[in-house]
C-alpha cells in the first residue's frame, strides 16, 4: 500500500535543513516518516554525488528495518536502491569513525570489539581478583541484624555478583566521564575523602582496561567513547565526515547517550544560519521548512532527532537519558514538530494512557516523579485515514482489583487466556510481564495446559532445559565423586518419568539410593567383590531395575571417557545419549558452536569453568545464540493464535490484540513512596543503601566541582526516584502495546506484603468512574 502521509507527518516531510525534534507517540508511525524523509532527501536536489544521508537508531533490527523502507522508497522514486544513504546504529558508526584512524585514539589497525559476554566474562575475572585482594571490604556494608550463617552465605553467593554489578555501572558513568583509570587514580589521590565504592569501582576498571589492552581490543562504550575523542582530534576527519553526511536523521533518540548525542552533534556541526524559533509548523516560505529545494550548506547544521522521551525505559544506572532530547527540544533554533495520531488503539486504551500521563504529571503522590511522563497526548486517526483506530470496546478495558497470590494471577491469566484463544484464532495476544523470572512462570503454566506460546524473553524455555540437561551432566563430570550430582544426572537421564506415576516413584527411590551411595566408583567402576548394585535394597522392589542401573552405568562411563574430547565433541556426544527430539538435538549443537569459540579464547579452561559458561549463555540465550530480537524483527502477526509471553522492555515497538499486563504491584512498579520495595536495594546491606547508586555518586564527587563533598544515602534516595519514574514510562509502554483489549493484574509478592501499584489503583479508581458514567 502506498504511504499516505498525515498531516502532522506531512508537516515533518516538509523539512529541507536545519535542526527539527520530533515528539513521536507510540504507533503514530515514526519509522516509516523518517525512512520517506531520508528517501525524499535523497531523490530530491539536495546532496552532491558523493554525499549520503545517515540516518542514526538504536539496535540492528532496526537497522534492517529503516534500510528496508528506505529502500522501497528510493526505487517507487526511480532510483538506484543503497546509494545516497547509509543506516548505522550509533554504536556501528562509532566503529566506523574510529576505524578512520585508530591511531588517532591509541589503537592498532588491527584492533578487536569484544562483545557483550566477553566484556562481562573480562570484568568478572577483574572483580574475584578484587574480592579475593579484599576479603573482609564487605563488613562495611553488611546489615548489623545478620547473624555469622547469614553473613557467610552473603560473602559466598550474593556479594560477588553485587561487586560486579557495581563495576559495570561504574566502568559504563566512567568511560561516559571520558575518564582513564590514571586519570580516576589522579584526581582520588586529590581528594580529601575516603570513597571505598569509588576505590573497588577504579581498581576494578584499570584490571579491566589492562586486560582489554592486553588483548588489542576495546569494548562498545569504548567505540563511543574513542569516537568523540577522534572527531575531537582531527578537524580534517570531521569535516571529511560532515561534508559525506550533510543531513544526520536519528530515531529514537529519547535512549541516547551525553557522548552519543555529542557526536551527533559534532557531525551535524555549527548552525551559521538563524533559525526560526517558532514550536509549531511554519508558514513562512522564507523559513528553512518552507524553502524551496536546494544543495545543503555545509555550513548548516541539518540534523533531525525522532523520538518519544515517554518510552524512556533504558535508563537505570546507564548513562541514558530522556532529558537529553528534552532539552534538545527547547533549544531555541529546533523547529518542534508532533506526531501525535496514532490508529493502534482503540479509543478506550487511548483514554486510559492520556489520564496516565495527566496523572502523573498532576496528581503523583512523588512531585519528583511528576515529570516521568509529558505531553504530547495521543490522539486518534483522523477521519479517512488508511491506519483507522479500532472499533471502540470499553468493556475489553480490565482493571482487576482482586489481590491475587503470585500463583493464583498465573492460574487467572492461563484462565483467561484458555478460554479466550479458542474463538479467536486469528488474533494476536500477549503475556506482558515485569521481569524474565516472572515470564519463565508463565511459559510453565502455559506449557502444562498445552496452550501454545511464544517467548520473547532472555532465554527460551526448551534452551532452558535443554543447557540445563547438558549442564547437570557437565557439572558431574567435573565432580565424579559426587553422589548427589550423580542422582541428579540419573534424573537428567530419565526425565521423562516424571510425567507417569509409578515410573516417578522409581526415579525418586532410585535417586535417593544413589544419593546415599558413600562411594561412587564401587557403583561405576565395581570391583568383583565390591558391586554396590549387588547390594542395592531396591533390587527386589522394582522389576527389571539392575538391567535399568546398568544401562546408566554404562552410560556414564561413556561420558567419563568422552571427557578426553574437546568441549564441543563432548557436548555432541552428550546430545546424542540425552535428546531425541530434532530442536533439542539443534540447540545442543548451537551449545557446542559457542562453547567451542569460549575454549578457543581460553584454552586453560576446565569443565567447572565450561559448566559455568554453558549457564550464563541459557540465561542469556538471545545475547549469545544468535536469537536476538535486537538482530531478528520480531512479527507478532506471525503468531496469531498463539501467545506471546514477553517482558514489557521486550515488547516496546511491538503490538497485539489483546494484551495482559500482570505483576504491577509496588515492589514491580513502586512509586518512590517509604513502603515501597526498590530491587536496587539488597536486603542484606546496610541501610537500605542502594550500592550501585552510592558508587556512581562516589565517583561524581571525585570528578566534580573543587570542594564537593559526598553524603551517603542521598543517592539511594535520588535513584528511588529515577527508578520509580523509569517504571511509571514502562507501565505507559506496557498500555500503549494493547490494540482492542487490555486486562491489568497485580500480585501480593512471595511474602504477601506488596501491595498494588499507586499508579494501578488511580487507573483502576478512573476507569471504574468512567464505566459508572457511562
Amino acid at each position: 500500500m502506498p504511504f499516505e502521509p498525515r498531516p502532522k507527518q506531512k508537516e515533518v516531510l516538509d523539512y529541507v535543513g536545519g535542526k527539527m525534534g520530533v515528539s513521536a507517540v507510540p504507533g503514530s508511525g515514526k519509522t516509516v516518516t523518517l525512512s520517506a524523509l531520508a528517501a525524499k532527501l535523497v531523490a530530491g536536489d539536495y546532496l552532491e554525488d558523493d554525499q549520503e544521508v545517515l540516518v542514526v537508531t538504536l539496535v540492528n533490527s532496526a537497522v534492517d528495518n529503516f534500510a528496508g523502507q528506505v529502500t522501497n522508497f528510493v526505487t517507487e522514486a526511480g532510483l538506484l536502491p543503497h546509494i545516497g544513504y547509509r543506516v548505522r546504529t550509533l554504536h556501528g558508526l562509532a566503529h566506523d569513525i574510529v576505524r578512520e584512524r585508530p591511531g588517532l585514539v591509541g589503537l592498532s589497525d588491527d584492533f578487536q570489539i569484544v562483545d557483550e559476554r566477553e566484556s562481562n566474562r573480562i570484568r568478572q575475572e577483574a572483580a574475584e581478583t578484587w574480592l579475593r585482594s579484599h576479603p573482609d571490604r564487605v563488613e562495611d556494608f553488611l546489615a548489623l541484624d545478620l547473624d555469622e550463617r547469614r553473613k557467610q552465605w552473603v560473602r559466598r553467593d550474593h556479594w560477588p555478583d553485587l561487586v560486579s554489578d557495581i563495576a559495570y555501572s561504574f566502568i559504563k558513568q566512567a568511560k561516559d566521564l571520558q575518564l582513564t583509570p590514571l586519570e580516576l587514580r589522579e584526581s582520588l589521590d586529590h581528594h580529601p575523602q575516603t570513597l571505598p565504592l569509588a576505590e573497588m569501582g577504579w581498581a576494578i576498571y584499570a584490571d579491566y582496561q589492562r586486560a582489554l589492552a592486553y588483548r588489542g581490543a576495546v569494548d562498545f562504550d569504548d567505540l563511543i567513547r574513542l569516537a568523540l575523542e577522534a572527531l575531537q582530534l582531527d578537524e580534517a576527519l570531521l569535516a571529511r565526515l560532515r561534508r559525506k553526511w550533510p543531513y544526520v536523521l536519528e530515531d529514537e533518540a529519547q535512549d541516547s547517550s551525553r557522548l552519543q548525542q555529542e557526536i551527533l552533534r559534532l557531525l551535524a556541526g555549527p548552525d551559521v544560519t538563524k533559525r526560526s524559533s517558532s514550536t509549531g509548523p511554519s508558514t513562512d516560505p522564507s523559513t528553512s521548512s518552507g524553502q524551496p529545494p536546494g544543495r545543503c550548506s555545509e555550513h548548516k547544521a541539518n540534523w533531525v532527532r525522532v523520538g518519544d522521551p515517554n518510552q524512556a525505559i533504558y535508563e537505570t544506572f546507564t548513562t541514558a537519558s530522556p532529558e537529553h532530547l528534552r532539552e534538545f527540544l527547547h533549544e531555541p533554533d529546533v523547529d518542534r514538530r508532533v506526531l501525535p495520531n496514532s490508529g493502534r488503539s482503540t479509543p478506550s486504551i487511548i483514554e486510559l494512557a492520556n489520564f496516565l500521563i495527566d496523572w502523573t504529571q498532576e496528581s503523583h503522590p512523588v512531585e519528583a516523579v511528576r515529570s516521568a511522563l509529558t505531553p504530547p497526548h495521543i490522539e486518534p486517526t483522523p477521519p479517512g485515514d488508511p491506519q483507522p483506530n479500532p472499533k471502540d470496546a470499553p468493556d475489553q478495558v480490565h482493571i482487576v482489583d482482586r489481590k491475587f497470590t503470585p500463583t493464583a494471577e498465573l492460574k487467572a491469566v492461563a484462565d483467561s487466556v484458555e478460554r479466550w484463544l479458542p474463538e479467536h484464532p486469528d488474533a494476536t495476544v500477549a503475556v506482558l510481564v515485569p521481569r524474565n523470572r516472572r515470564g519463565f512462570q508463565v511459559v510453565n503454566e502455559l506449557k502444562q495446559r498445552d496452550i501454545e506460546y511464544v517467548e520473547l524473553l532472555r532465554s527460551t524455555r526448551a534452551t532452558r532445559e535443554t543447557a540445563g540437561a547438558l549442564g547437570n551432566v557437565l557439572n558431574y563430570l567435573a565432580d565424579p565423586v559426587s553422589p548427589t550430582k550423580l542422582a541428579r544426572v540419573y534424573r537428567v537421564w530419565r526425565r521423562e518419568d516424571r510425567e507417569d506415576v509409578e515410573r516417578e516413584q522409581r526415579l525418586d527411590a532410585v535417586a535417593k539410593a544413589l544419593r546415599a551411595c558413600q562411594r561412587v566408583e564401587d557403583f561405576l567402576w565395581p570391583r568383583l567383590s565390591r558391586d554396590w548394585l549387588n547390594e542395592m535394597e531396591l533390587s527386589g522392589q522394582y522389576l527389571g531395575i539392575r538391567e535399568h542401573l546398568n544401562r546408566f552405568r554404562q552410560l556414564v562411563r561413556r561420558w567419563q571417557k568422552a571427557t578426553l574430547l574437546p568441549i564441543d565433541q563432548l557436548i555432541l556426544t552428550l546430545a546424542q545419549d540425552l535428546f531425541d527430539e530434532p530442536v533439542d538435538l539443534a540447540m545442543a549443537h548451537k551449545l557446542a558452536v559457542v562453547l567451542e569459540q569460549v575454549n578457543e579464547r581460553h584454552p586453560e579452561w576446565r569443565l567447572p569453568e565450561m559448566t559455568e559458561e554453558l549457564a550464563v549463555i541459557a540465561r542469556n540465550e538471545r545475547r549469545f545464540l544468535g536469537l536476538s530480537d535486537e538482530d531478528t524483527r520480531f512479527d507478532p502477526t506471525r503468531h496469531r493464535g498463539k501467545v506471546v509471553v514477553a517482558t514489557v522492555h521486550k515488547a516496546k515497538g511491538l503490538e497485539w490484540d489483546r494484551v495482559y499486563l500482570m505483576s504491577l504491584n509496588n515492589y514491580n512498579f513502586p512509586a518512590g513512596l517509604p513502603h515501597d520495595s526498590f530491587i536496587g536495594e539488597k536486603w542484606f546491606v546496610r541501610d537500605s543503601l542502594n550500592l550501585e547508586a552510592e558508587g556512581l555518586e562516589q565517583l561524581s564527587t571525585v570528578v566534580g566541582p573543587t570542594g564537593a563533598s559526598y553524603e551517603e544515602g542521598g543517592a539511594t534516595q535520588q535513584a528511588r526516584l529515577d527508578y520509580a519514574a523509569e517504571r511509571m514510562r514502562l507501565l505507559y509502554v506496557g498500555i500503549t502495546r494493547a490494540k482492542k483489549a487490555l486486562i491489568m493484574t497485580w500480585n501480593s509478592g512471595r511474602r504477601g506484603d506488596q501491595q498494588p501499584a499507586v499508579p494501578f489503583t488511580a487507573l483502576r479508581t478512573y476507569w471504574e468512574e468512567q464505566t459508572w458514567l457511562s
